[in-house]
C-alpha cells in the first residue's frame, strides 16, 4: 500500500524542481559550446592575421606572448567572479584571438615549407579526436573527477620539460616526446572537462568554455608537431 501512498505536492514540487534544474543545465552546456565555437572562430581569425603580418618567432616572443595570455586569463577569471560577463567575454576572444595570432606564425612556416598537408592531417586528427572523445564522456559511466590532480601534475611536468628543452636540450627527439605526452594529456582533459560541463560542475559558461578551448588548442598544437617531426626528409 506504501506504494499508493504517497504525498502528491511534494511530488509535484520535487518534479518542478529537477525540471528546473534540467533546463539551467541544458541552457548551460549549450551557451558554453557556443562560446568554444565562437572562440574557435576567433582564434582561426588570429591564426589568419598571424600568418599574413611577419610576426617574427624567437623564444622571447614566446614568452612575451605567453605572459599576455596569462594576464588575460587571470583577468577573465577575475571579471567573471565578479559578475562583469560584458569584460569577461571580452577577454575570452581577445585571448582567443592572441593564440591563434601566435600560431599564425607556425602555420606559415608549415606552409611555405610545402607542408601544408601537415597542418590538414593535424586539424583533421583534432577535430575527429574532439569529437569522438566528446561522444565517449557523455556515455561514460565512469566518474572522472578523481583524474583531476594526476593530469594536473603531468601538466606541469610537461610544461617544465617544454621549457628546458626550448632553452636547453634543443632536442627534437625529446620534443617529439613531449608532444607525445601532451597529445593523450589534453586527450584526457576534453574527457575530463566535457563531462564537468555536461554534468554543470563549472560555475560559469566562459570559464567551461576557455577551458575546452586550451584542451583543443594544445592537442593541435602537440599533434603538429607530431606530424612535423615523423614528416621531415
Amino acid at each position: 500500500m506504501s506504494l499508493y501512498d504517497r504525498d502528491y505536492a511534494q511530488d509535484s514540487q520535487s518534479i518542478e524542481n529537477s525540471l528546473e534544474q534540467s533546463s539551467e543545465l541544458s541552457t548551460f552546456i549549450k551557451d558554453t559550446y557556443k562560446l568554444i565555437a565562437a572562440s574557435l572562430i576567433a582564434a582561426v581569425a588570429g591564426a589568419f592575421v598571424g600568418m599574413n603580418a611577419g610576426i617574427p618567432r624567437s623564444p622571447m616572443l614566446s614568452i612575451l606572448f605567453l605572459v599576455v595570455e596569462l594576464i588575460m586569463l587571470f583577468g577573465m577569471s577575475f571579471a567573471d567572479k565578479k559578475g562583469m560577463r560584458g569584460l569577461a567575454l571580452g577577454l575570452l576572444f581577445a585571448f582567443t584571438f592572441v593564440t591563434g595570432l601566435f600560431l599564425g606564425p607556425v602555420l606559415s612556416m608549415y606552409v611555405g615549407a610545402g607542408a601544408g598537408h601537415v597542418v590538414t592531417q593535424a586539424f583533421v586528427m583534432t577535430a575527429v579526436a574532439f569529437g569522438g572523445l566528446t561522444l565517449y564522456a557523455i556515455n561514460a559511466k565512469a566518474d572522472f573527477r578523481s583524474w583531476s590532480k594526476p593530469l594536473f601534475f603531468v601538466l606541469l611536468g610537461v610544461i617544465v620539460a617544454g621549457l628546458l628543452n626550448l632553452f636547453l636540450f634543443r632536442s627534437t627527439m625529446l620534443s617529439l616526446g613531449i608532444s607525445s605526452v601532451s597529445a593523450i594529456l589534453f586527450s584526457m582533459y576534453i574527457l575530463f572537462d566535457t563531462q564537468n560541463i555536461i554534468k554543470g560542475r563549472y560555475d560559469s559558461p566562459i570559464m567551461a568554455a576557455v577551458g575546452m578551448y586550451l584542451n583543443i588548442l594544445n592537442l593541435f598544437v602537440s599533434l603538429l608537431n607530431i606530424l612535423g617531426i615523423l614528416n621531415r626528409d
